[in-house]
């Protein structure tokens, strides 16, 4: 028999990798598989499905050669991920061979080690996502990324070789209940661990919310390792894990950042794993772990999928339905156990990790704040673009290459749409924070669909006021938001409309008041969608992703407002699909008081859109030219 430290130490390795291609899988069905929402969202979800439903023919094997073919699996489609093969179908195969994997584990490992053995594993995963600014290994280049992945995987399978000594002993391992929470408990950590609500203008010095977050994730793997042997500290510990999981989804102005509800929910789904190890074997561990994976896939796709579908309920209903199970599986009534010999509690040692692990985050999320830089001359230069939560053509998470492309154009502003500030579904990326911080410009983030996705503004321009208003929804499940923008260029006043309209036919004259509004001297809180205003003293700029092209009845609606489309006599660029655009539904559009002096949407590859650079001259609102 393993001691129990190699055990822990070979599932939370496990636990590690299976997150590592889970991170490229969930993406990879949205923007390959899926091609942004081409193919069709039942489709979607039966080719996720299949790979979840495939790891139970491990049914018909021996526990051990369960353990090594999956981890043996596991571990190459994580190198040939590095390698950049096939990343759809490799991601594919490395679930399913993960989900083996922890079935193997589920009939082998003991009690002691399971719950802190799935937690270690997610705290390392977080922990080192955190390190890495957001952008793991798998989407790195170069000999560090490699060699860290190899030596990862070389600690993994010098384990998994003397795994065969595990004995099959039921008496010895954990319940099944437990191995079923390992599915939910990955989702509730997992969003809670990059969906907190970010601060909605930075960039701040430290990341206050991930030190936070690695107090948290010590204490869940302390907790997780010993059992409480007290009901009422579970059950307090469940209805915790319950109560942080609805706070963590509810709507939030996003102005300090400190992600407390995400921590939270880390940090007692520790106890509440403990919790559920604890009573006597037995439940066909193996088949409930795969039927926790199984919840986690229903969850994530009911969740997700409710931002583009009307399922008749709040999508937040599925994680706080999860957290719900999970607290009821674990804590209800049973005959505890032991989980091994009891330890002295000493609180040093985890002191004393903490203490080094926030010295490196600090360290690493460290970034100084910009300094504002006024307009030269009378033309300003903005870029917009949709950036599909930073994912290219290829499916390769492109943030850093987007960055790097938007400075190279030396903009005043940039304006983006489709900005992911940490969905599960899309690898738990801050695409603002990492984006702003190679542009070392201040951002501000507008949300739409909820508190990590919608719309931004970059800019080191003296910004005189922003305020972000809700679109109807107009039968579309989640609307949209429209930011309205005051830039501060010299002695003029400079209004942006900032939109990703989803739904065009009714949203189009309501961000036609909000440019009404703006023109008309109107303060951004002002100029709302259901502004009445009229009179130009204000010139305005309305952009994003309008999904309108220029001969549709809705363009009619801005012109109407005062708009016109610069770009019609600059070339008429089209500016979807990159691959292959054939019509433009990204705008720069503009009223009185600006002229158009360039405009292009290159052919650049980091998303399913072109973006649009144009060149503006401010004049006066009643001057032309």
């Amino acid at each position: 028999m393993l001691p129990l430290r190699h055990q822990v130490a070979l599932l939370a390795l496990g636990v590690v990798l299976f997150l590592d291609v889970l991170r490229v899988f969930l993406p990879s069905l949205i923007t390959l598989f899926g091609q942004a929402g081409s193919t069709a969202p039942e489709l979607m979800g039966l080719y996720a499905a299949a790979w979840f439903v495939l790891p139970f023919l491990a049914l018909r094997l021996r526990p051990r050669w369960a353990l090594l073919g999956g981890a043996a699996v596991l571990v190459l489609a994580r190198v040939l991920l590095q390698a950049e093969v096939s990343q759809l179908y490799v991601a594919s195969a490395g679930v399913s061979a993960a989900l083996v994997f922890l079935y193997g584990c589920a009939r082998t490992t003991t009690a002691p080690a399971a719950p802190v053995g799935i937690m270690g594993g997610l705290a390392c995963s977080i922990l080192g996502h955190l390190l890495l600014d957001g952008v793991d290994l798998v989407w790195r280049s170069g000999i560090l990324a490699w060699a860290a992945v190899l030596v990862l995987c070389a600690a993994f399978l010098a384990l998994v070789r003397t795994a065969g000594d595990l004995p099959d002993r039921v008496d010895k391992l954990a319940p099944g209940r437990m191995w079923f929470l390992a599915g939910p408990v990955v989702l509730l950590v997992g969003m809670a661990a990059t969906g907190h609500a970010k601060a909605a203008v930075g960039p701040s010095v430290v990341a206050w919310d991930a030190l936070l977050q690695v107090a948290a994730l010590v204490a869940a793997t302390v907790l997780a390792s010993r059992a409480s042997h007290s009901p009422a500290f579970d059950t307090t510990a469940g209805v915790l894990l319950v109560c942080f999981t609805g706070l963590l989804l509810l709507p939030s102005s996003g102005s300090t950042g400190l992600g407390l509800s995400g921590a939270m929910v880390m940090l007692w789904a520790g106890p509440v794993l403990a919790a559920s190890a604890q009573g006597p074997a037995g439940g066909r561990q193996g088949v409930a772990v795969l039927g926790g994976g199984l919840v986690f896939l229903l969850a994530t796709f009911g969740y997700y999928s409710s931002y583009d579908l009307d399922l008749g309920i709040p999508n937040q209903v599925w994680p706080i339905a999860v957290a719900l199970l999970t607290a009821v599986v674990a804590v209800r009534p049973k005959r505890p156990r032991p989980l091994g010999p009891r330890a002295r509690r000493r609180v040093w040692p985890a002191v004393a990790v903490t203490a080094v692990l926030m010295a490196l985050v600090a360290v690493t999320s460290w970034r100084p704040i910009p300094a504002p830089r006024p307009l030269a001359g009378d033309t300003i230069k903005l870029v917009t673009y949709n950036i599909r939560m930073g994912f290219g053509l290829d499916g390769r998470l492109s943030l850093d290459d987007i960055a790097s492309w938007i400075a190279a154009q030396n903009p005043d502003v940039v304006l983006l749409s489709e900005v992911d500030r940490g969905w599960l579904l899309n690898g738990g990326h801050d695409d603002l924070a990492r984006i702003a911080r190679h542009l070392n410009m201040h951002y501000y983030f507008a949300p739409a669909a909820d508190n990590v996705w919608g719309d931004a503004l970059l800019t080191n321009l003296v910004v005189r006021g922003v305020h972000s208003h809700p679109l109807g929804r107009h039968d579309y499940p989640t609307g949209a938001q429209a930011q309205a923008i005051l830039l501060g260029v010299g002695q003029v006043e400079l209004g942006i409309v900032n939109t990703h309209l989803q739904a065009p036919a009714g949203q189009a004259p309501e961000v036609a008041a909000m440019v009404r509004a703006l023109a008309a001297g109107k303060d951004v809180a002002e100029a709302s969608p259901r502004s009445q205003a009229t009179g130009v003293f204000r010139p305005v700029i309305l952009t994003g992703d309008l999904n309108i092209r220029p001969g549709d009845p809705e363009m009619r609606v801005l012109e109407q407002a005062g708009l016109s489309d610069p770009l019609r006599a600059l070339g008429d660029p089209p500016t979807s699909p990159a691959d292959n655009p054939t019509e433009r539904i990204d705008h720069v559009l503009i009223t009185q008081g600006l002229t158009a002096v360039s405009a292009q949407a290159p052919r650049v590859p980091f998303s399913d859109h072109l973006p649009v650079v144009t060149t503006l001259r401010l004049t006066s609102v009643d001057q032309q030219g």
